[in-house]
């Protein structure tokens, strides 16, 4: 196998085992962390994948994930966590245990999910659109056991990162202006939500959700 190649599956492992740690991961400021070093793992993945095939657009992707990715994402939510001053995640809805064997579970399922899928692509990353989908799964797990909502929003993000990679994988990275209308819409949604956390933490004195829950409509 060559060299180049070992290291793309390198980049797909250390990508699955970022998300395994985001699994476990209780303090906001390390899960926003975790988010950056998946980005940086998308950056050299595609990079190398642009030296490998010669296709250009992917060095106008790498430069974008980089930018937004790496550096521009991460220090909006660096920003909004000491502004709301919220560092820690509550106890998830399931143990931590609990889980970690889900996650297990769900990586088993998209490996199998994924074989069909890969055995028609004639990508070099065909191998690795298992791990996409798996990190697709984790990033859903973590946002449906958390409680704060930064917790939900890097768990939004984290899946982000398995679409992008994901499509890298089966297709070379999705046509130039796909790409850049999900950045354009990735950093939007970011800005709406971070009025949406000021709004709650100036509502509720929490970012916790389910005080969402009074705001129902008595029967």
């Amino acid at each position: 196998m060559p060299f180049d190649l070992q290291l793309l599956n390198a980049c797909a492992a250390l990508l699955l085992l970022v998300s395994f740690s985001m699994l476990s991961q209780r303090r906001i400021v390390s899960l926003v962390n975790l988010l950056a070093l998946q980005g940086a793992l998308l950056f050299f993945a595609t990079l190398l994948l642009a030296w490998r095939t010669g296709q250009n657009h992917l060095y106008v992707s790498a430069a974008l994930t980089l930018a937004l990715k790496v550096i521009l994402l991460p220090w909006l939510l660096h920003r909004m966590i000491r502004r709301l001053e919220v560092y820690w995640d509550t106890e998830s809805l399931i143990n931590t245990a609990g889980t970690m064997l889900a996650g297990v579970v769900t990586v088993v399922f998209a490996f199998g999910l994924a074989q069909p899928i890969a055995e028609l692509a004639n990508t070099a990353m065909r191998n690795a659109i298992g791990i996409a989908v798996a990190v697709i799964l984790l990033a859903f797990i973590t946002m449906i056991t958390r409680r704060k909502a930064m917790s939900q929003v890097v768990g939004f993000l984290s899946m982000e990162n398995g679409l992008f990679f994901g499509a890298m994988s089966a297709t070379y990275g999705m046509p130039m202006i796909v790409e850049l209308g999900v950045a354009l819409d990735v950093l939007v949604a970011m800005l709406v939500l971070g009025v949406f956390f000021f709004q709650i933490r100036e509502q509720f004195d929490s970012l916790d959700l389910h005080h969402l829950e009074s705001l129902r409509e008595d029967p």
